[in-house]
């Protein structure tokens, strides 16, 4: 079947979703820079770096809490002889009971939150937040598969980054310390009210209901390879951090964290697609439709890589004028940056293919992500302790995981992207030539700005930006864009499509 062949209205479910979600994503941007405007300046590398720490270990409890249903309740639900409503709250029920003994786990060694720190205050019990992100996550999961993206754009764009912003500047008067943390365990409940009502709204209560005991093992031991994929893929983006606060001060952590914090922005982008693409590409598959799925995986690969590849080169291309932003002595995490934003766009293929996969070759695909998580990290330590044995500027040395980061994804794309296609027999990459024309053109207008004289630094962000902006969308829009691509534009949201009540 020829893509000319292939059902259009799929492109359209994946563009409308899609739309809705970038608007979710531009309120994310402007909602998350005020966050970090206000722990660089306010609180500072320290005890950003520590709560960097804290946080990066109770959200892989809360994924692994997940069971993989982020992705595998579409597949639960599409092959379910039970009323939804009772495999919904089913899941619900799974999270709950395995985010109680994360928690439990956690309280009991609450040192693996802050392995470079003393506890004290109310550090213990930062654990007891994971069941509500674990309900979060399952919540908007369920909402997804029926194509309501609004509430993760409601939940995830507007209320989690306003309120830990908010939380943070109002907690640097009340208790400085524990501020970001507190912040935090605020904005993560109040996502969570956020996307169990519009979930409750659509699926109801679960009236005649009783967790099977039975069926939760089966689904829990079903999604044993999602869960696995999940918690690979975040360990990619986030065992990095881990390991600088094992060999670095956690002044270290927290640059290296502002950094990683805006270059995870094209990341949240990519997943603008991810509510949409599970239940598309699940319909496609139960249908044995794989020119459909291939179809699907080029189009969202091409509009990933193309908006990733230019939110990159404005964020690289004036890197220290950005990390100045947040704060004088974050500067030293330019370099840092700049590979994780490479990082980002490389990156982005596999992930796109790793939706398709997780359904028709889950085995296969958590292997390869183990295989590739070992070589991230041996490669991060392997570059720290060389650089540190030519006794190389910290700031280097701290950059050595995001180049193992971005060499590691780079390799991890190639792979899974080869054995989608072996497995769909169809093309599924979305390079295009005129991405690095576009790219080209964008790194020559921004070195005009950053050539300019440093009393001119303003001008790299207020003049640069738009001139990169400008000259890759140009010639994108010209020559990459075909009429499927200029769908995701035919229509912006209107009120019934991304309406963001609070």
């Amino acid at each position: 079947m020829s893509d000319a062949a292939v059902p259009q209205d799929d492109i359209a479910a994946l563009a409308k979703g899609g739309r809705t979600n970038v608007t979710g994503f531009v309120l994310r941007l402007f909602a998350r820079i005020p966050f970090l405007f206000i722990a660089g300046r306010l609180y500072g590398p320290e005890l950003v770096g520590r709560f960097a720490l804290a946080v990066v270990v109770v959200e892989l409890a809360a994924l692994i809490a997940t069971l993989g249903l982020k992705r595998g309740l579409a597949q639960a639900l599409a092959n379910a002889d039970r009323p939804h409503v009772h495999v919904v709250w089913d899941a619900m029920a799974v999270a709950f009971v395995v985010s109680l003994a994360a928690s439990a786990v956690l309280i009991a060694f609450p040192q693996a939150m802050y392995p470079d720190s003393d506890i004290h205050g109310l550090d213990r019990f930062l654990p007891c937040i994971i069941f509500a992100i674990a309900w979060s996550d399952v919540s908007l999961a369920a909402l997804a598969y029926r194509h309501n993206v609004k509430a993760t754009v409601t939940a995830r764009a507007i209320v989690e980054p306003w309120t830990i912003s908010i939380g943070a500047w109002i907690m640097s008067f009340v208790s400085f310390h524990d501020g970001l943390v507190l912040a935090y365990v605020a904005s993560m409940a109040a996502a969570m009210i956020a996307s169990v009502i519009p979930f409750v709204k659509s699926y109801g209560l679960p009236h005649g209901w009783s967790p099977r005991v039975r069926p939760l093992l089966a689904l829990a031991r079903q999604n044993i390879p999602l869960a696995g994929a999940d918690a690979i893929e975040w360990g990619t983006r986030n065992v990095d951090r881990f390991i600088l606060g094992l060999l670095f001060a956690p002044k270290i952590v927290g640059i290296y964290y502002m950094a990683q914090q805006i270059a995870s922005l094209p990341q949240k982008l990519k997943t603008s697609f991810e509510p949409v693409m599970g239940p598309v590409i699940t319909k496609s598959l139960a249908d044995n439709d794989y020119a459909a799925v291939a179809n699907q995986i080029r189009q969202v690969a091409f509009w990933t890589v193309a908006a990733q590849a230019g939110i990159a080169l404005c964020g690289a291309i004036p890197g220290k004028a950005v990390m100045g932003v947040v704060g004088p002595q974050f500067v030293a995490g330019t370099a840092a940056m700049a590979f994780l934003l490479i990082a980002e766009v490389l990156a982005s293929t596999g992930t796109v293919c790793e939706s398709a996969l997780v359904y028709v070759a889950r085995h296969r695909n958590l292997m390869i992500s183990l295989a590739m998580l070992g070589v991230q990290i041996v490669l991060s330590f392997a570059l720290i302790f060389a650089m540190r044995a030519r006794h190389w500027p910290i700031n280097y040395q701290a950059a050595g995981p995001a180049v193992a980061l971005m060499l590691s994804v780079a390799a991890t794309s190639t792979i899974k992207a080869t054995l989608l296609k072996s497995v769909l027999k169809m093309r599924v990459s979305g390079f295009r030539w005129p991405l690095v024309w576009a790219s080209l053109a964008a790194i020559a207008a921004g070195t005009i700005f950053t050539s300019l004289p440093h009393r001119f630094e303003w001008a790299e962000l207020a003049l640069g930006i738009p001139a990169i902006v400008g000259a890759y969308g140009f010639v994108i829009w010209r020559w990459a864009f075909g009429p499927e691509d200029r769908k995701l534009f035919k229509k912006l949201p209107g009120p019934e499509e991304a309406a963001l009540p609070i």
